[in-house]
Formats: structure tokens, C-alpha cells, sequence
């Protein structure tokens, strides 16, 4: 909900959230205004200091340095809510580094493995 809010505030129109313990995913329209990198570091920021006083999550120690942003067309918006909304259910097969690989492998994006750690 907190990170709903700032998408709102930022312009941009949430269409999915959620995760699992070591990541989340967040499917978003993306307001021409903004660009990625200042999107995530407000929403890391923000949600940061709210987990922090809120103390939602006693194990968590802030984000991690990087992130991964990617775009897809307006035609998969259904598949990538359904893939989003079932995180628990997929994470029982694979890990988010598999994942996280699969995908970057999957659009041919060049990548140093030392920076996924």
C-alpha cells in the first residue's frame, strides 16, 4: 500500500505488486515524467524508511544496491499480473536468481555474473 501511494504521487498507475522474501516485483505504467532510476530510489527511500519505523520486518536491513527494470508490451499485461500475483506458487520451482538469469538471458542482455549476488 505504501509503495501504491508513491507510484500515485510519482504519477504512475500500479497495476500489480508483490513478492517473497528476497524480491518483489511491481508492474507499473510508467509517467513519461520519470525515469527509472529516480522511480526506484524514491521507492526504495520511501518504503525503506517506512519498514524501518514501522518495523514490519525485523530481518529486514534495507534494499539492495541494484535492481532490474525492464518494459513489455501493453498486450502482456494480463500474463504479467497472473505471473506477479503468483510469486509464492513459482518460487517453489525456481529461485530468483534462476530467475533473474532466465530473463536477462531470455532478452539477450549482457551481464556480468560477479553482480548477481
Amino acid at each position: 500500500m505504501y509503495m501504491h501511494q508513491t507510484l500515485t504521487n510519482k504519477k504512475c498507475h500500479l497495476y500489480r505488486i508483490n513478492g517473497v522474501e528476497d524480491h518483489i516485483h511491481i508492474l507499473t505504467h510508467l509517467h513519461p515524467s520519470q525515469a527509472v532510476s529516480s522511480l526506484i530510489k524514491d521507492l526504495k527511500l520511501s518504503s525503506n524508511q517506512f519498514i524501518t519505523e514501522e518495523r514490519l520486518f525485523p530481518k529486514f536491513n534495507g534494499w539492495q544496491e541494484g535492481y532490474g527494470g525492464f518494459t513489455e508490451s501493453i498486450k502482456d499485461k494480463q500474463k504479467l499480473i497472473n505471473y506477479i500475483k503468483n510469486q509464492e506458487e513459482h518460487h517453489k520451482k525456481f529461485s530468483f536468481l534462476e530467475e533473474y538469469k532466465t530473463i536477462l538471458n531470455e532478452y539477450e542482455i549482457e551481464f556480468d555474473p560477479k553482480y548477481l549476488i
